[in-house]
């Protein structure tokens, strides 16, 4: 990590190249979520189907991100970052031209490997090139980034999608792919650290395959329930982990790793990381299908719901990395997970009074916890470890964090169709039900978060 107090505007200017494509491919990520029903019509398919755009996507960038670890060592940023804008502007196109749904989802997933490059450079930038003394302010940028950007996706998506066209959500990011990919093929200047091991394939395969089948296993929850089937699929996918942990940890040669989580407190963050992003994606598909289903709200309204979290959240990120700097990361992180709670129980308690406002409402308060929390747990997950693992750091916390995306969508996505599979009453009843089941949910993750932060921060203090 520098040391060196004076950042120089190259520096700067080199982030926010990067910064800006991670940007554009995650507004995207969930710009079609309020798309889903026009999709479905246009396409002739299932909404089922149709939440692959997006739980696939997630699925692909955790998987590039795998890759990451061992790229951000061995090839050089201003090459990985021309790797990425290419596959940004060639998939968008695709997605932009599509005549049938597998174009589209083909063009997501090459659009899915840009933004899995993408946010870990930006990371490895900042760790790399920003001294202590102003990382956590750094990292709350970042974390406006990835934030906000998924957090505006379905205001953006339903705006565009109502006074032009869903293919529009494709064509007016393109301009912006075109200036990142100027600002960083000048200014990005970062030399690999002198990896010479090779890259673990055996190790790459086994996480790929662990990942698709758990997503796969969640997916059809809500169409088969929790049958045998389940079960089976899912115990597939825990033992393609365990065998990822294996021989990811045998040989002369790793895909990441791992041994940053034999620090207790870099694998809570680890956990924590996991837990936050989980609500923060998950629930931003939720409020959007909850307000059309149950609440009858349109599809423009539906994604202005988290239009004022998103901005909330996007001011706090910075002062609560400055907080940090002043304060250290407990602070922050703290209070953010108690107003994670509270926007939590905010939902569940206050369900037979919901409106799109009150909604609105209590999307702030989770989004300005999560916002305090998220960046200075990667922060403090930072420092923990030696300056030389800050690539691993990097790579592993945003291949959580997407990952973490992809399975509070498909879950909790799935958790509601269940009752609207197989409910009783309207439409509307059934989401309500299914609704009901997802607050719950996010409430449960929301106080284990607390209680690991405040676990964490007392074993720090004690040390």
């Amino acid at each position: 990590m520098a040391t060196n107090q004076k950042v120089s505007g190259r520096t700067y200017g080199a982030i926010f190249s990067v910064a800006l494509l991670s940007f554009i491919g995650i507004l995207t990520e969930t710009a079609t979520n309020v798309t889903y029903p026009e999709l479905s019509r246009v396409f002739n398919i299932s909404l089922d189907t149709t939440q692959w755009i997006t739980a696939g996507y997630l699925l692909m960038v955790t998987i590039v991100m795998g890759t990451t670890s061992f790229l951000l060592k061995r090839v050089f940023v201003k090459r990985l970052h021309l790797i990425a804008v290419a596959a940004f502007i060639i998939g968008d196109i695709i997605c932009a031209l599509a005549g049938n749904f597998p174009v589209l989802l083909f063009g997501r997933f090459v659009q899915a490997a840009a933004t899995g490059l993408s946010t870990p450079m930006m990371f490895q930038l900042i760790f790399t090139n920003i001294p202590r003394s102003k990382l956590g302010s750094m990292t709350g940028i970042a974390a406006m980034v990835i934030s906000f950007a998924p957090a505006l996706g379905p205001t953006y998506g339903g705006l565009v999608a109502t006074a032009l066209s869903w293919r529009m959500i494709f064509w007016l990011v393109l301009p912006l792919a075109i200036i990142s990919l100027v600002l960083g093929q000048w200014l990005i200047t970062n030399i690999p650290l002198a990896e010479t091991k090779p890259f673990s394939t055996g190790s790459f395969i086994l996480l790929a395959l662990a990942m698709i089948i758990w997503i796969y296993a969640l997916s059809i929850i809500g169409k088969t329930g929790f049958d045998f089937k389940f079960w089976v699929i899912l115990l597939a996918a825990l033992l393609l982990f365990a065998g990822f942990v294996k021989a990811n940890g045998s040989g002369t040669t790793s895909l990441v790793d791992l041994g940053i989580f034999r620090d207790l407190p870099v694998a809570l963050d680890g956990l924590n990381y996991f837990n936050l992003q989980f609500i923060n994606i998950g629930i931003s598909l939720v409020i959007p299908v909850y307000s059309q289903y149950t609440l009858h709200a349109s599809a423009f309204v539906s994604g202005v719901v988290l239009l004022p979290g998103a901005i909330c959240g996007a001011i706090i990120s910075p002062f609560a990395g400055h907080l940090a700097d002043q304060y250290g990361f407990k602070l922050p992180v703290l209070l953010g997970n108690v107003l994670f709670v509270i926007g939590g129980l905010g939902f569940w308690l206050l369900q037979p009074h919901l409106t799109p406002l009150l909604m609105m409402v209590l999307f702030i308060i989770l989004r300005t916890g999560f916002n305090f929390a998220f960046s200075n747990t990667i922060s403090n997950a930072t420092v923990n470890v030696a300056a030389e693992s800050a690539a691993d750091v990097s790579s592993l916390f945003n291949m959580i964090q997407q990952f973490a995306g992809a399975t509070g969508v498909v879950f909790l996505a799935s958790l509601m169709a269940i009752f609207q599979n197989h409910g009783t009453g309207s439409m509307a009843q059934r989401t309500y039900v299914g609704g009901q089941l997802d607050f719950i949910m996010t409430v449960a993750l929301t106080i284990l978060t607390l209680v690991i932060s405040l676990f964490n921060y007392h074993h720090q203090d004690q040390r």
